[in-house]
């Protein structure tokens, strides 16, 4: 069951890059919000009799800023786009994979990057993954007005949609629906063509959303029909009984992204309690919590096993047939200029 009631209520309550939950001063994880999911780390509870200490934070790159600016923690859990970040910054040091009891049941393709693996190590430790697609409600939005991704700039829905408050999001969308399927080799003219949709999508924006639990907030008040949705967001309008579609297969496509965990060097806990944590995150069983919970595919596949094609399609899991724009790394100084040009247009410019 989705913890509905009590993620809405406590997420929108978390301002972005909360202090720390206190909890086992020996180990603390800087994740995003609404993953303090107890099925998770089950295992690190029973062995140790308390939960790890949670930072939390809503974005990416504002996690990123704090942890450069000296803020210590054990382990961030960012999406795999920011791992060469963290590498440049040398702000984290390679996985011990003798001390990792789930790493070969995790899916080979979440690897398939020098970035996160190469012969000093293992860099990112692939945890969950998800589709970033159309969330929209299904009683006023016409199934052809969401098979165009072409639905964020008709002038039908000013002031109905909205997006996340994450740049890597926001031009993915920009980018499928000006015809590009992959980030890692963008031209100055596809550029410029992702900017000028952004900036014409931006007219029809109601809010850009800082979590799910605002967007879901949103889309139930009716004050939002059309969201540039991650699952969770479509989980917990789903828990609710709100007419909630998924429409991953516009003519344009989706976007798709895997997320996971950077082992921070120099952190201040336990290293013992830094894997035991970790076990217990990948270990199969966990992959059930995480969909029941959140709605988002595990890394584990035995864990993925553990579900229904139904259920897998139903979380907006299962195979699509339109493209899709992977949120792979990509130049760090395109991601840069990408989110330089988000603020800027957020602002009206």
């Amino acid at each position: 069951m989705i913890r509905k009631h009590a993620l809405l209520a406590s997420v929108t309550a978390l301002a972005l890059t909360a202090p720390a939950m206190a909890a086992d001063p020996q180990l603390t994880i800087f994740d995003w919000a609404g993953f303090e999911v107890d099925g998770l780390f089950e295992e690190y509870v029973a062995k140790h009799g308390t939960t790890p200490t949670f930072a939390l934070f809503g974005d990416d790159d504002e996690a990123f800023q704090k942890v450069a600016s000296g803020f210590k923690v054990d382990a961030v859990h960012p999406c795999s786009q920011m791992v060469s970040k963290y590498r440049d910054a040398g702000l984290i040091e390679p996985w011990d994979t003798s001390r990792l009891t789930s790493l070969a049941d995790i899916d080979p393709a979440f690897l398939d990057s020098p970035v996160f693996k190469d012969d000093k190590g293992l860099w990112f430790l692939p945890s969950y993954w998800g589709a970033t697609a159309v969330a929209y409600n299904t009683k006023e939005v016409p199934a052809e007005d969401v098979s165009t991704l072409q639905i964020f700039v008709n002038p039908k829905y000013q002031g109905r949609t909205s997006m996340p408050d994450s740049s890597d999001d926001v031009w993915a969308l920009a980018y499928l629906a000006t015809g590009v399927t992959d980030w890692t080799d963008i031209s100055e003219a596809q550029f410029q063509a992702a900017a000028a949709w952004l900036r014409e999508a931006h007219q029809n924006v109601y809010a850009y959303w800082a979590d799910p639990s605002e967007q879901t907030q949103q889309m139930a008040s009716g004050a939002v029909l059309v969201s540039w949705s991650w699952n969770d967001g479509v989980a917990l309008l789903q828990a609710e009984d709100y007419p909630v579609g998924f429409q991953r297969e516009a003519k344009e496509g989706s976007s798709t992204f895997v997320c996971g965990f950077v082992n921070m060097k120099d952190g201040p806990g336990s290293e013992d309690k830094l894997y035991d944590f970790m076990n217990s995150w990948l270990r199969p069983e966990a992959a059930v919590a995480l969909m029941d919970e959140l709605g988002y595919g595990h890394s584990n596949v035995k864990g993925m096993a553990l579900k229904s094609p139904e259920e897998l399609e139903r979380a907006g899991l299962g195979p699509v047939k339109a493209p899709t724009l992977p949120q792979v790394p990509n130049d760090p100084q395109l991601r840069e200029r990408q989110l330089a040009e988000f603020e800027k247009i957020k602002a009206g410019f």
